[in-house]
């Protein structure tokens, strides 16, 4: 028998990833926002790699924690071991990356949630949406209770009508063994939105007193002081520093399971749905890679207070035993015990060329979706959008514009882009090839681009952004002093720089900005050799390094953004008629009024619609245009 629960202006359905940040950021712009999630225990849950950040990745986070979001402060209290991937390569693919403690990153966030003003933490298994004349009203629990609301944003990651599958044994359930809904599925497909299915997976977690860690590398984390939130800029050196461990497969571990292919779900058809390209099962990587004699093993504790090992590179769907016999053949895992088996996981997905950009379904208003229920892969990917939904939503109810990041502002952007422009067949994970922008779009200046934003939105306090401000004060006066401060070639300390770094000498008076061009030659470095009393803090330097050095190739970029800005401002309304437009392909017109894309940019990006098609479509807008001026 159903009652009438409480009113909220947000429901949030779900609290991993992305229903944490979703809920948060609506909160703390001033909504009344209740979360609801399947169990308490599973709140912020990482039942894959317990891991934040890497390539893109850390971009993100950095992104999140730039607009207000919460991963980025949440992971610098909860890492066991911190690094910066990339480091021999430029600054637009630098990568941080943290280990986390599993069950103290849950702990945190939760304590999180519960402490944020605005905010009501429920556990309850949501079994339907509630939809009238086109607009979201509210859902509908398991125990009968029914919320209503103005928007709800729907986070419920893996858990629609999902199945656990080890070699022939198969069962309904969500992540590590917690309950799944079918009914949510059912109830979404009731209001007609398209779901995909798609499969993911996750190895053997293995006990840590069984390992011989001799027989493997140690990966140490970086002993400076590194950190994903802009809050924590002040800290000078690691906290913890947990070793990761590094060891391979080898001939013996590919034919146990070239033996066992037959048994394996993923090839045997038993598996109906789609897994990521970029994170195969280890039995995808055998087969794929055939003449591959080893695969890289990263051996990583999942906390403080745990014997658990997560064997990444491992991801396995294969029977149980055959998983142990396998790991048994890997250097230092001759006597492995398993503690959790690997398994795969199908599961709903709603498909996201049915969202605007602002994760609104296009056709039910009120209602957003995020994280891995639209299609993508991660614990990042699903935080971004969580936030972005959030604060949609948030903005909905106020009768506010979208909040909306291009592809030239953010990665943020590119994942938006790619998923609603895009059609997604297979988890989608976001990687620094994916960004034809990326040598602007940095994780180093995710505070300069996105910060002001996150500040106008209400999830920036003002001493966070005064502090942000006296950064941007200081670089440009630090630029400005580089430029006027000259030094004649002859200057015994920069003789002696020159001569240390065996590089050619300086042949005439040059500015110490001129100087700073040379790759070889660091801000630090004309502090440490007497050639300047810069002030400037590790950030700042860090941004002088950086934006001196790489000025020709970022001034470049700004000016292909500003290409791409022209077609981005060429609007587009969702109700034209393409098929009215002399010209346009058949192909092209299907694609078109499949996403409906609010810009010729968007446009143009859409797979079928080729450069002739644009063309079509700026005739038609400029003659419009000359028609409504007469």
């Amino acid at each position: 028998m159903s009652y009438i629960g409480e009113k909220y202006d947000v429901i949030v359905v779900g609290a991993g990833h992305a229903g944490c940040e979703a809920a948060l950021a609506s909160a703390r712009m001033g909504a009344k926002t209740a979360v609801f999630t399947i169990s308490l225990d599973n709140i912020a849950l990482m039942p894959c790699n317990p891991s934040v950040g890497g390539p893109a990745k850390g971009h993100l986070v950095r992104e999140i924690d730039a607009l207000g979001g919460e991963m980025g402060r949440n992971i610098d209290k909860a890492y066991i071991q911190i690094k910066m991937l990339n480091t021999s390569k430029g600054p637009a693919v630098h990568a941080l990356r943290a280990q986390a403690d599993k069950k103290e990153y849950q702990k945190m966030m939760y304590d999180t949630l519960r402490k944020q003003e605005n905010l009501t933490v429920r556990q309850a298994m949501v079994d339907e949406i509630i939809v009238e004349d086109g607009q979201i009203q509210g859902i509908k629990i398991h125990t009968g209770g029914i919320f209503y609301a103005d928007a709800v944003v729907i986070t419920a990651g893996t858990y629609m009508d999902s199945r656990i599958i080890i070699g022939d044994l198969l069962y309904k359930s969500g992540p590590q063994g917690f309950l799944t809904t079918d009914t949510l599925s059912k109830s979404l497909r009731d209001h007609e939105i398209e779901l995909l299915r798609l499969k993911t997976g996750t190895p053997a977690r293995v006990n840590a007193d069984t390992l011989d860690y001799s027989k493997m590398s140690i990966q140490p984390g970086s002993e400076e002081g590194l950190h994903f939130s802009f809050e924590n800029s002040d800290r000078e050196k690691a906290e913890k520093n947990i070793p990761c461990w590094l060891t391979y497969t080898n001939p013996d571990t590919h034919q146990v399971i070239k033996d066992n292919l037959h048994r394996s779900p993923l090839f045997s058809g038993v598996i109906q749905g789609t897994g990521p390209r970029y994170c195969p099962s280890i039995e995808d990587k055998i087969v794929r890679f055939e003449n591959k004699d080893q695969h890289q093993i990263f051996i990583e504790p999942e906390g403080q207070d745990t014997n658990e090992i997560y064997v990444q590179g491992m991801n396995t769907s294969l029977p149980e035993e055959v998983q142990l016999e396998m790991l048994r053949t890997i250097p230092g895992l001759e006597q492995v015990e398993i503690l959790r088996t690997g398994y795969a996981i199908e599961y709903d997905a709603v498909k996201p060329s049915q969202l605007t950009l602002s994760f609104e379904l296009k056709n039910i208003s009120g209602l957003f979706t995020a994280g891995q229920i639209n299609g993508t892969s991660g614990y990042e990917e699903a935080a971004a959008q969580g936030l972005l939904a959030g604060i949609n939503a948030a903005l909905k109810i106020q009768k506010k514009d979208p909040f909306i990041l291009s592809r030239a502002e953010a990665y943020m952007g590119v994942l938006i882009d790619d998923l609603i422009t895009k059609d997604t067949t297979e988890p989608y994970r976001l990687l620094t090839s994916r960004s034809e922008h990326r040598l602007f779009l940095r994780q180093d200046n995710a505070d300069l681009r996105l910060t002001p934003k996150g500040q106008e939105l209400g999830l920036i306090k003002k001493e966070r952004f005064d502090k942000f401000s006296q950064k941007v004060e200081d670089i440009s006066r630090e630029i400005m002093q580089l430029k006027q401060t000259k030094i004649i070639p002859s200057d015994p300390a920069l003789k002696k720089l020159v001569t240390d770094k065996e590089i050619p000498d300086f042949r005439q008076l040059v500015s110490l900005y001129d100087v700073l061009k040379r790759n070889e030659i660091s801000y630090q470095d004309l502090q440490s050799y007497g050639i300047y009393e810069g002030t400037a803090n590790h950030e700042v330097a860090e941004q002088m390094n950086i934006q001196i050095k790489y000025e020709g190739y970022i001034e470049k970029q700004l000016k292909q953004i500003e290409k791409f800005n022209k077609l981005e401002s060429k609007k587009l309304s969702a109700d034209i008629d393409y098929s009215e437009m002399a010209g346009l392909r058949k192909e092209a017109i299907q694609k078109l009024d499949k996403v409906k894309p609010v810009s010729v940019g968007q446009a143009s990006r859409i797979q079928g619609v080729s450069p002739a098609d644009i063309a079509v479509i700026l005739v038609f807008l400029e003659k419009n245009k000359r028609t409504q001026h007469g």
